[in-house]
């Protein structure tokens, strides 16, 4: 079988002021509100479209977030946030993160968040769609070669 390529998404950010602490450092609920961003672009990648979501009332849920803050950002940084799909479970899925800020190669943050869909209001849990079948014996798990060549590795 020929495997499909998994989703990935890259999209850009700027550091607000009300992102920052009172020394114009980004604190650390802004960037979870960054990857929020990238997650939804990644679940619209994945054919988990808003209005269909809010149709059908189906929505993916976070169940785990781990992050790892490497460098910090600054106020008035432009900073570029790749996600991918990472793993796949029966029922879970893992997509991974990465802010980078491009004007020096700066690894920011890296994350990943497990996630399940759930059918509202009775938060049923639910099987992940079938289709994503096709990303299984796809290269989950590293970045996509454009993101390893935007930032160097501490």
């Amino acid at each position: 079988m020929i495997s499909t390529t998994a989703p990935r998404i890259r999209t850009e950010v700027q550091v607000m002021f009300f992102d920052t602490d009172c020394g114009g450092v980004v604190s650390n609920i802004a960037y979870l509100r960054f990857i929020e961003i990238a997650r939804t672009l990644l679940a619209e990648e994945l054919g988990l479209r808003l209005a269909r979501m809010n149709q059908d009332k189906r929505y993916p849920v976070v169940i785990r977030t781990e992050i790892d803050y490497r460098c910090a950002a600054k106020l008035g940084d432009r900073l570029v946030v790749e996600g991918w799909l990472d793993q796949l479970e029966r029922v879970r899925f893992w997509c991974a993160f990465r802010i980078v800020r491009p004007d020096d190669n700066a690894l920011i943050a890296e994350c990943r968040q497990m996630l399940a869909l759930i059918e509202m209001p009775a938060a049923k849990l639910l099987r992940l769609p079938e289709d994503w079948g096709k990303y299984r014996g796809s290269t989950l798990n590293s970045p996509s070669h454009a993101a390893s060549e935007t930032a160097a590795r501490p």
